[in-house]
């Protein structure tokens, strides 16, 4: 096994981080979040000789879902996440894209496996727990590799910021509870990928986070 690597595709008008979690040594891995721009993420995957296992989702938000399954197509390869309370997020994704002006960008994603809390998923032997947190979107996950001290938290906390809780499904206390209950007492040295915009470390949002302080 060797060091867990992670590469970011900026992806969709939205500027969504779709991340390749992979293992140096094998490369084998799976993609995060893709969300569109499928060819790029495809010509990603050959140019660096990837080895993709499975499409992990974090929630069902068109920035994050709306290429599963043309990905899916495309490699062969299973759907997993988010947790079941974004089935019918997923199920009506092209009615998404009718309310920002994509009609037929993205097709509706019905995922090969949906998540629990303390579930864990893996590849080429990193493992990571999965953490049930809603508040952005009910069905929200995040992906934590307690060896590398790192997790991929979608859209739940940003640098500096937090996800968004006007969209359908959202709640700012529930989110707040997730971040405080769930991601904080991961520890403050753990790094983090989101799905916009710069990753960060848990111990630096804590302190000085705005919206948590």
């Amino acid at each position: 096994m060797g060091q867990l690597k992670a590469g970011i595709i900026p992806v969709t008008p939205f500027q969504q981080n779709c991340t390749i979690l992979f293992d140096d040594e094998t490369m084998e891995g799976v993609v995060v979040d893709p969300g569109g721009d499928v060819d790029n993420i495809l010509s990603a995957v050959r140019e660096n000789g990837l080895k993709i296992g499975a499409i992990w989702l974090t929630h069902g938000h068109i920035d994050h879902a709306g290429g599963a399954m043309d990905l899916k197509d495309a490699l062969g390869i299973n759907i997993i996440g988010p947790h079941e309370g974004d089935r019918e997020m997923l199920l009506n994704l092209e009615t998404q894209a009718a309310m920002f002006g994509l009609q037929g960008a993205v097709r509706n994603v019905t995922p090969d496996r949906f998540l629990a809390e303390g579930e864990k998923v893996s590849f080429a032997g990193h493992e990571f727990e999965v953490l049930h947190c809603p508040g952005h979107a009910p069905g929200h996950v995040v992906y934590f590799n307690r060896q590398a001290g790192f997790a991929h938290v979608g859209d739940v906390l940003f640098s500096g910021s937090i996800g968004r809780t006007a969209l359908p499904g959202g709640d700012h206390d529930t989110l707040i509870s997730s971040i405080k209950d769930k991601l904080l007492p991961l520890g403050d040295e753990v790094g983090f990928i989101c799905g916009h915009g710069p990753g960060g470390r848990l111990g630096d949002e804590r302190r000085s986070n705005p919206f948590l302080t």
